[in-house]
Parts: C-alpha cells; sequence; structure tokens
C-alpha cells in the first residue's frame, strides 16, 4: 500500500540530499582545483626521460584496485541487499556512500600524509588508501568521523601490525557501528519488523555477494603489502583462512541448525570470517596451519554469535545489529588481534625466518610489541564505541529525516519502484503502455 503523504514529506530528502551533495562536491572541486596534483608516478615532468614504463605504479597496483572496488560496490553492495524490502537502498546506499566516502578521504587523508610544497600529490595509491578508509565506513554504516585518527594512533604511534586491517578497520568499523547503535536504539524495533526478514532472491543475491567478497578477499588483504615474498604470503594465507571457514560454516551451521539445513545467514558472513580474523598476521611467516586455524576458529565465532550473542545484545543491552557485523567483523578481527599477539610472542616465533613484525626495526623487544599490539586492539574499541555513539546521537537530531518505524526497511520510503505487472490494474498496465508512445509523438 502507498506511504501516506503527511510522513513522506517527514522524511523526504527532496531538499536535504541535494543541499548536501551540492555543497560537498562545490568544496571539494575548491580544493581539487587550489590544492592538488599528480604524485611522481603520474607526472610526466617529474619522471626522467629513460624511466621504464612498466615500473610505473599502476602495474603493481590497478588490478588489485579493481578487485577492491567490486568488492565494495558489488561484494558488499549485494551481500547488504539480503531483506526483502530494502535490497535497492542496500546497493544504491552503498553506491552513494562508496564514493561520498572516497572522496573525502582522498582529500582529508591527502592534507595529512601526502600534503607538500603547498599541494596533495594524487595518484593510485591515493586510491587505494581511500577505498580501506570507504571500507569501514560501510561496514559501520555512516561511520565517516574519527576514522583517520583511530589509524594514524595504531599504526604511526603504536606502530602496531596490521597489514590486512583486522583491527584498523574491521574492529573499529563494527564498534564504531555498535556505538551509534547504542544512541539510535528504538524499542518499536525489539521484538524485529515485519520488512526485516530475507525473500529467496534477496537470499541469493546476499550469497552472491558474499561469494564476490571471498574471490576478491586475497587483493585487499594483500594490496598494501610490500611486493615480493610477504604478499605472496598474505594472498596464500588469506585464501586458506577463507576456504578453511566455507567448510567450518557448512558443518557447523548444519549441525545447529534444525533438521541439519544450512542457514544462509550464515553462509553468507562466516565463509568470509577468515579474511578478516587473517588481516593482521597476513604477510607474517606463520605456518599455514596457523591460518588454517584462524579460518576455523572464525567462522565457528560468527556462527556462535549469530546464534547466542546477537540476541544477547538485543535483549539485555539493547544493541540492535540488523547486519550481525559483530559476529562477521567485531569477533574475527578479535580473533586475528589476538593471533597477532600470539605470534610475535617469542615463543611462538619461528626463528628460521627473517623478522616478521615491525617493531624489531625500533629496538622493542618481542614482548614490547606484543604489549603494543594489545594497546592498539584496546584503543580502536574504546575510539570506536565512543565515536559511534556520539555519531548516533547527532543522527537523532530531527532534520535527518529519520523514517518511523513500521517505515523502516522499506526502499519506496526514498526510491521509485516499479511494481510488479500481475499487482497492476488493467488501466495502469494500459496507461503505462501507453505512456511512451505519447512522449515519442509528443502528444499532450
Amino acid at each position: 500500500s502507498p506511504i501516506p503523504s503527511h510522513l513522506v514529506f517527514s522524511t523526504s530528502l527532496r531538499c536535504r540530499l541535494p543541499v548536501l551533495l551540492f555543497v560537498f562536491q562545490g568544496v571539494l572541486l575548491l580544493i581539487f582545483v587550489l590544492f592538488t596534483t599528480y604524485d611522481g608516478h603520474t607526472d610526466a615532468a617529474s619522471q626522467p626521460s629513460d624511466v621504464d614504463p612498466a615500473g610505473n605504479q599502476l602495474y603493481a597496483f590497478f588490478s588489485l584496485f579493481q578487485d577492491i572496488q567490486l568488492m565494495l560496490l558489488v561484494g558488499l553492495g549485494l551481500l547488504l541487499a539480503f531483506m526483502k524490502g530494502y535490497g535497492v537502498s542496500a546497493v544504491a546506499y552503498n553506491f552513494l556512500l562508496s564514493n561520498f566516502c572516497m572522496q573525502w578521504a582522498l582529500i582529508v587523508q591527502g592534507f595529512i600524509y601526502h600534503y607538500h610544497e603547498g599541494k596533495i600529490h594524487l595518484g593510485l595509491y591515493n586510491l587505494l588508501t581511500a577505498e580501506f578508509a570507504t571500507v569501514a565506513v560501510l561496514i559501520s554504516a555512516g561511520a565517516i568521523l574519527g576514522r583517520t585518527t583511530s589509524e594514524w594512533l595504531i599504526l604511526s604511534y603504536f606502530q602496531a601490525v596490521d597489514i590486512g586491517g583486522s583491527v584498523t578497520v574491521h574492529v573499529f568499523s563494527c564498534y564504531f557501528g555498535l556505538g551509534a547503535s547504542i544512541a539510535l536504539y528504538r524499542s518499536g524495533l525489539q521484538t524485529g519488523h515485519p520488512k526485516e526478514t530475507p525473500s529467496y532472491i534477496s537470499d541469493l543475491l546476499s550469497l552472491v555477494g558474499a561469494i564476490f567478497l571471498w574471490v576478491f578477499w586475497p587483493s585487499f588483504v594483500s594490496v598494501l603489502v610490500h611486493p615480493g615474498d610477504g604478499q605472496h604470503r598474505a594472498v596464500l594465507h588469506t585464501w586458506v583462512a577463507l576456504s578453511a571457514s566455507v567448510l567450518t560454516t557448512f558443518a557447523i551451521s548444519s549441525l545447529l541448525e534444525k533438521k541439519g539445513k544450512v542457514s544462509m545467514g550464515h553462509l553468507q558472513n562466516a565463509t568470509l570470517a577468515g579474511g578478516v580474523a587473517i588481516g593482521t598476521v597476513a604477510d607474517m611467516a606463520i605456518n599455514p596451519g596457523g591460518a588454517f586455524l584462524l579460518g576455523i576458529l572464525s567462522s565457528l565465532a560468527c556462527i556462535l554469535g549469530f546464534k547466542y550473542m546477537t540476541p544477547f545484545l538485543a535483549n539485555k543491552l539493547r544493541i540492535q545489529d540488523q547486519c550481525g557485523i559483530h559476529n562477521l567483523h567485531g569477533l574475527p578481527g578479535i580473533i586475528g588481534a589476538v593471533a597477532g599477539i600470539a605470534t610475535i610472542l617469542p615463543p611462538l616465533q619461528n626463528a628460521t625466518v627473517e623478522p616478521v613484525f615491525i617493531g624489531e626495526t625500533l629496538g622493542r623487544s618481542a614482548s614490547q610489541q606484543a604489549l603494543f599490539q594489545a594497546v592498539g586492539l584496546g584503543v580502536s574499541v574504546i575510539i570506536s564505541l565512543v565515536g559511534g555513539y556520539l555519531t548516533g546521537l547527532l543522527l537523532k537530531l530531527p532534520f535527518l529525516a529519520q523514517p518511523p518505524d513500521q517505515f523502516c526497511f522499506d526502499d519506496e520510503l526514498y526510491f521509485q519502484i516499479q511494481k510488479p505487472l500481475e499487482t497492476l490494474s488493467v488501466d495502469q498496465v494500459d496507461e503505462d503502455l501507453q505512456m511512451p508512445l505519447k512522449n515519442k509523438v509528443g502528444l499532450p
């Protein structure tokens, strides 16, 4: 049934969205014109005449950049389209947020890391790091504020190892989202919502999205690793962990569900948990068996989280986690962080390989580096929870067009949705068929 006009008006984006995007694009246009230029790999004038084109950064990063683009726009977009009435919104807003956040990250990271001689020097590497910032935003559904600060503290100040983003991307974005969820709690949705359920098609689309993410996850984890044996290990470890997660998910889901049937929610999430957990230790010289074990443990934690922790968070702590980000990103991310600490500790280090953690170049002992890893994890959780809660309070402001409870998870509130043909009357179908002809011949 159509949404009442007085409710549509209260949530209308007709002025809010265009004003926000026009102002944002106008400000960024000025910044791009006044403060950006090419980096050394993009500017021909800064390169010697005999430079080898094959050594350009493009050939090292472009394929990985495209892989991550597919992950963000297709994989994650479809993964979030698991609700039967919210698929268009999930994919479309994922597309909008991706571009919004990448543009913002290019400028913020540019001024912090790539600003010299009065200009931000842009190249393909900037796009890659902006994609990582965007992942955190998409996971936590709008966690724009605070992303750069946390990353700087953990990676630059504490010099913690986290090449694949288990802590700086997954843990941070998860608890940022949960912090916002605490502030945005709705008592009317505590018992669920009629449209907060999947259909056959939405489940299938979400599973396809999960498979897209699964295929390209090794690129995401390894893209920032220095080319060579470290990047090779990162790809190998990530695939091993992901593959172990798939088999574990099918086994545990069938074991826990009634009549031995496999849960689609488990397949859409737990099969990816190994990729989250492996991030911290991906390029370390660990035994492949360690990656296999991480894949098993993380998928197990994800499934148990869906079965027991999600209801506990909703009923006891008033944390509504519709997408289960705590199970896919929070728990496996913490497992990965603990694995990083354990790998660095002296009894578990392999004396036959080269140094595997950054602390050895800073004069730290293994125990000291492990302590900094633990501090980095704690800082990520605390900053993300506080930042997410404050952001959630801002999102409760009336002018931000929050939908009423009865129209949550509804594409029709914000998008023009074509009704299925069988639901239209004969007169409506006849009018729709005649409209293109009228437009073509210029009839009134």
